[in-house]
């Protein structure tokens, strides 16, 4: 939910805080891999590989 559309102010805050956590993790975990992290359809593909490097589609099998 975004910060516009949290119904209460309590609601607002909360989703304020979240994403200054968000931010601030972010940054973090960037400055440790010493590159950043992958935004948009990029991070979407790159989460979306397993350890092995498929993809999920590529694991299941065809239908018959």
């Amino acid at each position: 939910m975004g910060v516009e559309k949290a119904p209460t102010a309590k609601g607002k805050q909360s989703s304020r805080g979240l994403h200054k956590s968000a931010a601030k993790e972010e940054k973090k975990v960037e400055a440790q891999k010493g590159s950043d992290l992958a935004k948009g359809a990029d991070r979407f593909d790159e989460r979306s590989k397993s350890s092995d490097g498929r993809s999920a589609g590529s694991k299941q099998k065809p239908n018959r």
